[in-house]
């Protein structure tokens, strides 16, 4: 029994440090972003040495992103600050690169804006809709995730001939990914509001 005026503890209370390996990753993927467009735009952007650096940077920012929330849902590190920071992290780094590449002129300007509206749009009703229960990202958007990176890396690195070939395909099949999974998200969005509202 516990005793009055003092706070009751127990097992089945549990606090979890902000503190923890998954959030300081996340917080490094962030520190990351800025070092990451220093090498991105050395010398006159289309340097070799660094922009090999700006995607090693980058790949271990996207690293990150795996271990981040495997950590956190797996040994019990979710806290309030992950879940606002992580996909804050992830869109501010995908943004940067897609913006970056667009600056240098080696990604056509309606790809970079296509996405980031979509990401923005998505993000936004994710908040919309916060109250009513959050939906969970489906497997469509975290092959759409994986996808825009890989694609992101590609152009990153400076190939040439059928790499950049290669680099071009994985683009444009993030770009349909993109596309598709945000229409879904929306109805399937859209669905569970009514669905909600029928059961109300």
């Amino acid at each position: 029994m516990a005793v009055s005026g003092q706070p009751q503890t127990g097992p089945l209370v549990r606090r979890v440090r902000v503190t923890n390996l998954a959030n300081m990753l996340t917080l490094l993927r962030l520190v990351l972003v800025p070092i990451f467009l220093l090498a991105l735009f050395a010398g006159d952007g289309h340097q070799t040495p660094s922009r090999i650096v700006a995607f090693v940077i980058f790949a271990v920012a996207v690293v990150t992103d795996r271990f981040d929330g495997a950590l956190a849902r797996n040994y019990g590190m979710v806290t309030e600050f992950g879940a606002l920071a992580d996909p804050i992290a992830d869109k501010t780094l995908i943004g940067a690169a897609l913006i970056g590449l667009s600056m240098l002129g080696d990604l056509p300007w309606w790809v970079t804006v296509l996405i980031l509206v979509r990401e923005v749009g998505i993000t936004t009703l994710r908040f919309a809709v916060l109250r009513r229960g959050v939906i969970p990202a489906s497997r469509g958007g975290k092959l759409k995730t994986l996808v825009q990176a890989i694609a992101i890396g590609l152009f990153v690195l400076p190939l040439s001939g059928s790499w950049h070939v290669t680099a071009s395909v994985v683009m444009a099949a993030a770009i349909v990914l993109t596309v598709v999974t945000g229409v879904d998200y929306v109805a399937s969005a859209v669905r569970d509001v009514r669905g909600r509202s029928t059961a109300a």
